[in-house]
Order: C-alpha cells, then sequence, then structure tokens
C-alpha cells in the first residue's frame, strides 16, 4: 500500500464550507488592519490626548465589577463576540469537521502545538531572567481574519488543501491561545460567581439544542433568549477573575452543530449563527478592539529602534516571524517522516513554507495576550505591541510575496 497524503483534499462540502469562510473573513481582515493603522496614525498626531482620553475613560457598574475603561470593555466585551465564534468554529471541527478525523487532523494538530511551543521558546530564551519573562505566550497566536485575507488576496490558486491546513491549524491555535488565557492569566478565581454562570449557560444550552430549528427559523430569537443569557454568563464569569471572553468560547460550545438540519440544507445551528454572527465580529468587535489596542505612541526620545531592541520586542519578533515557520514547518516533517505519509497532490514544501510564514501575524490575540501580561507596566506594553504590528506586517508582506511568486510562476 503506498503513502497516503498528508495534505488531502478533504470531503467537498467541507472545501465549500471553508471557501465561504475564506470569503467572509476577507472584509473582516481588511477592516481589522485598517482599524489598526488608523489608530496609529491618530495616536501619534495631534489628537493623541483625546485618543487616550477616550481610551482610559472609565463606565460600568462598580458594585457588579463591571466598572471598565472603554479600552477593557473593548478587549473584554467585544471580543467576547469573537471568541463565540471561535468557539462555534471549534465545535463546528470537532464534531463535523477535519478534527473529528485523527488522519485528517493528525498534520495540523500537531503542526499548531509546534507552531505555538517554538515562538514561545525562541521568545523565553531571549528574555530569560528579564523583567519581559511572563510574555512568552504573546508571539505563540495566529490571527486567521489577517491571515486569511492576505491568502484570499495572493493565494487564490494554492491547493484547496493547504486553505484548509492554514485554517485548522488556525483554529487549533485558537484553542491553546484560550487555555493559555484561562490558565496562565487567572491569578485568582471567585467560585460562587463561577458556579452561577453555570445557570444562564445551563439555560443556554438547554434552549439551543431545544429549539435549534426554531433559532434557526428567527432572527429575533437569539437577540430576545439568547442573548440575555449570553450577558449573564459573561458578566459573572468576568466577576470570578476568569478572563472574560472564555465565556464567549463556553456560549459557541453549547450551541448544537447537528441539530437544525431541516432548515438550511446540512447546515445546524452552530452553522447559522457562525453565518449570522460572523459580520457582527469581524465589522465591528474585532476593528475596534484594534482601534483601541493598537494605538501606540512613539512619544518622547525614545526612536522605533530603541524601542524595538528591547528584548521583549525582540523576543515578539523574532519569535513570529522565525519560531512560526520553524515550529509548523519541523513538526510537519518531523509527522510526515514518521508516519511514512507524503504532502499530497499538488502541494510543495516551498507553499508550506509560505503558509508557516502566514502564520506569523499574531495580531489580535497577541494584542490581547500582551495586554493581559504587561496590563501595568506601560513601557513594555508599548514595545510588545509595536513589534507585534511590526512582525505581523512583515510575516504578511513576505508570505504574501512567496504566494505571489509561486502563482506567478505557476
Amino acid at each position: 500500500m503506498g503513502a497516503t497524503g498528508a495534505f488531502g483534499r478533504g470531503p467537498d462540502r467541507e472545501t465549500l464550507r471553508v471557501a465561504e469562510i475564506l470569503r467572509k473573513e476577507t472584509v473582516g481582515g481588511f477592516l481589522l488592519v485598517g482599524a489598526a493603522a488608523i489608530a496609529l496614525v491618530v495616536a501619534n498626531s495631534p489628537l493623541s490626548d483625546t485618543y487616550a482620553r477616550v481610551r482610559d475613560t472609565v463606565v460600568g457598574y462598580g458594585p457588579w465589577h463591571l466598572e471598565l475603561s472603554i479600552g477593557h470593555w473593548a478587549a473584554d466585551g467585544l471580543l467576547a463576540i469573537f471568541f463565540f465564534l471561535v468557539g462555534l468554529e471549534l465545535k463546528r471541527e470537532f464534531v463535523d469537521g477535519e478534527l473529528r478525523s485523527p488522519h485528517t487532523a493528525l498534520v495540523p494538530v500537531l503542526a499548531a502545538f509546534g507552531g505555538v511551543a517554538v515562538p514561545a521558546l525562541i521568545y523565553f530564551a531571549i528574555n530569560r531572567g528579564g523583567p519581559g519573562a511572563d510574555g512568552w505566550a504573546i508571539p505563540t497566536a495566529t490571527d486567521i481574519a489577517f491571515a486569511v485575507a492576505v491568502l484570499a488576496v495572493v493565494g487564490s490558486r494554492l491547493p484547496a488543501s493547504l486553505r484548509l491546513f492554514l485554517l485548522t491549524l488556525a483554529v487549533v491555535d485558537d484553542l491553546i491561545a484560550i487555555v493559555i488565557i484561562a490558565v496562565v492569566y487567572t491569578e485568582h478565581v471567585s467560585p460562587t460567581p463561577l458556579l452561577l454562570a453555570l445557570v444562564p449557560l445551563a439555560l443556554f444550552a438547554f434552549f439551543t439544542h431545544r429549539y435549534a430549528d426554531w433559532f434557526a427559523r428567527n432572527d429575533w430569537a437569539a437577540w430576545a433568549v439568547l442573548l440575555p443569557l449570553g450577558l449573564i454568563t459573561w458578566g459573572f464569569v468576568h466577576a470570578s477573575g476568569i478572563h472574560s471572553t472564555i465565556a464567549g468560547v463556553l456560549l459557541g460550545f453549547a450551541v448544537p452543530v447537528l441539530r437544525g438540519s431541516d432548515v438550511d440544507g446540512n447546515d445546524g445551528l452552530a452553522g447559522q449563527f457562525e453565518h449570522r454572527f460572523r459580520p457582527l465580529s469581524a465589522g465591528f468587535a474585532v476593528p475596534v478592539f484594534a482601534f483601541f489596542s493598537a494605538g501606540v505612541a512613539l512619544g518622547g526620545n525614545e526612536s522605533l529602534l530603541d524601542a524595538l531592541s528591547d528584548p521583549i520586542a525582540l523576543g515578539i519578533i523574532a519569535g513570529l516571524l522565525l519560531g512560526k515557520p520553524i515550529g509548523i514547518l519541523g513538526t510537519t516533517w518531523l509527522t510526515i517522516k514518521l508516519s511514512k505519509a507524503n504532502l499530497g497532490t499538488g502541494v510543495r514544501w516551498i507553499d508550506l513554507f509560505g503558509v508557516s510564514v502566514l502564520a506569523g501575524i499574531g495580531f489580535t490575540v497577541s494584542l490581547l495576550v500582551a495586554e493581559l501580561t504587561f496590563d501595568d507596566e506601560p513601557t513594555a506594553l508599548r514595545h510588545a505591541k509595536l513589534a507585534i504590528l511590526v512582525a505581523s506586517t512583515a510575516a504578511a508582506v513576505l508570505a504574501g510575496s512567496l504566494l505571489a511568486l509561486r502563482n506567478r510562476r505557476k
């Protein structure tokens, strides 16, 4: 029996779903980049004081632990919508996607772990014993919206299996990032709010499973019934000390995948919600977060070169630009070697290298992890954010150039 292809084409339904996600994420990726660019311009313009004042304005209700700055509302509140979509996508992949089959999931899952471990090790090696050592998780993330936007522009001729590989890798990458945020960045857990959060979460799961077809047919029903339960769950999780974006993931996991099939072909309620709420995430939540997070001011006597020579910045840049492709390519090569598989029809190592470089676009989750790590250290946070922006831009340009050259030769 001959060697099996590590990058099989996959079922037609799965390929079509990936293509649909690629089309949706493209606009969101450009909005994300645009919001970050505007934030950088504003933060280094005469409007910088106004920008900082708006971002740091505190609003909310203190007794409920909801007195946050607008910047924190964007990170803790709006990003919960993004992570709700991540939860939906993760569950769909595990129940009805590539991750349900060990054969098809093996290579991208192990590649994702390699793409997390190597950047973290590189960062830690550069910052070991220094004040920035705790930021090891910053260069481990891949921003799927930004990466897919680049892929949609220059990677249209790539084999469908490689696109599927990138999507699956990014989904697993998100899962690892969720675990890191929940475990590493939770200093104290209050059990009472966490237990109380189980009540609205259980009701949310019950309603979505029991009345899946009804929610799929009536757009208003989710806003009227599920949104209040989601907000209450989010509030209790936030009060417990666990980062509130985890509430979005839990709510996404509560939505059934294989129910409501009579509403829209084979698409269950999770697919319905993903289709319905992705524009809210990609078109509003993530760009607003990027606007309030990416506005880094280079003030005083510090130059960009000075900021990027900080070991924190060097660790992030090296982690994203070197660690990601080394980790992904190395783990993929080792997995294929040990499993005696081959790359698959139409897939070459140079193509995989381009996709691996593309995975070095950290951005959204990297910015969030940077804020969680250096929230009380403004200089370290500024250097970390600058490094994320520089490294993500460089990864996008380099990967885009490689894939465009590949298309030209084809």
